[in-house]
């Protein structure tokens, strides 16, 4: 799983790819990496106590922090942000998966694994992915507020194109059509999204190539 991604678009261009509105997120264009802000998508109820409105609530765009803090470790010990969900039935997770309103869309135009070793000096080389159908996609994720306004990207398999490069696991791209049903839809429904991507419709740029 990445553990940099880019997302290389003002706010404002994102939120109209996303059909969100980008409010005062002060987004430039840029890389993100564990423990940094970056651009997040919710349906629009950031605070979740009481009745759901009747209303439809719009898509908006707000800036969170890429890790959601661990509950606390043995002897009172703490480890760093959480950046994936990897396991759909953790009790870490499954009450914020299963409330379409803690789950969201993470913006980004291409995200990084190291490919395999080079033969020729050695070297592990940056692998840039991305969605040749979507300058700007969207990664499912689910968000929380246990102590600062957090995120973490899901995992699944790794499709043909990343496993080419020896890695078996790959952020939930969605379809732009399955996005709505990501941040909507009952979790029976949503947890079909979590597959790998198409690798056919999955690009690849080596860095320093």
């Amino acid at each position: 799983m990445p553990i940099i991604y880019r997302l290389d678009a003002p706010a404002r261009d994102v939120a109209r790819a996303m059909g969100a509105a980008a409010g005062e997120d002060p987004w430039r264009g840029g890389p993100v990496s564990g423990g940094g802000f970056a651009p997040v998508v919710t349906m629009g109820r950031e605070f979740v106590a009481g009745p759901r409105p009747e209303q439809r609530q719009p898509r908006r765009m707000v800036p969170r922090l890429w890790g959601v803090p661990p509950p606390p470790a043995a002897f009172g010990e703490r480890r760093h942000g959480i950046l994936t969900v990897r396991n759909l039935e953790s009790p870490f997770w499954i009450g914020n998966l299963r409330n379409s309103e803690f789950r969201c869309l993470v913006p980004a135009t291409a995200f990084m694994e190291w490919g395999k070793v080079d033969p020729r000096d050695g070297k592990r080389r940056q692998n840039w992915f991305g969605a040749a159908d979507q300058p700007i996609f969207a990664m499912a994720a689910v968000w929380k507020d246990s102590e600062v306004p957090s995120f973490a990207l899901l995992s699944c398999e790794a499709n043909a194109a990343l496993r080419a490069e020896g890695r078996d696991a790959m952020p939930v791209i969605l379809p732009p059509e399955a996005q709505d049903l990501w941040l909507r839809g009952d979790w029976k429904r949503a947890a079909a999204l979590v597959v790998p991507y198409s690798s056919s419709l999955t690009t690849l740029r080596v860095a320093g190539a």
